[in-house]
Order: structure tokens, then sequence, then C-alpha cells
């Protein structure tokens, strides 16, 4: 699909990432690889390609996670 927004995909996937937040600053990373790969390239996740079954959050993740989290889906979100 060539006419896919990415950064928009990337923000809702780090959203959503909250919704499975465990010890922390963990989440399953059960999403695209590719979008792990370009918040990892960013700088919101630590490096995904590892055998664990989640990932981690950055500090910075974690907070633009929570904030995103908050725009997209909390109530009175546009």
């Amino acid at each position: 699909m060539d006419t896919e927004d990415t950064d928009r995909i990337d923000a809702a996937v780090l959203a959503l990432l909250r919704l499975t937040l465990h010890d922390g600053d963990r989440a399953w990373k059960e999403h695209s690889w590719d979008v792990l790969g370009r918040l990892h390239a960013q700088g919101l996740i630590f490096d995904p390609v590892n055998e664990a079954r989640s990932v981690q959050l950055t500090p910075e993740g974690l907070e633009r996670s929570a904030t995103l989290f908050e725009a997209l889906f909390g109530r009175g979100a546009a």
C-alpha cells in the first residue's frame, strides 16, 4: 500500500503498546516488524530483534506512548 502514512501508523502502534505494558516498561511485540524497526530507529524502543517476546520502551517512548494513547484513545479524543 503506497498511500499509507507510516508516521501515523507508528504513532498508533506506540500508543497501543501501552495496552500491554508490564514490568514497568515492557510491552508484547505482536506488531509489524517494520513498525517496530522504525520505532527503534526513532529511539522510542530498544532493539526489538531478540528472543524476548516483549519489547522494552525507552523513557522517551514511555512518555510519548502515554501522550499518544490519551490523544488517540482517551475520552474526548477527536
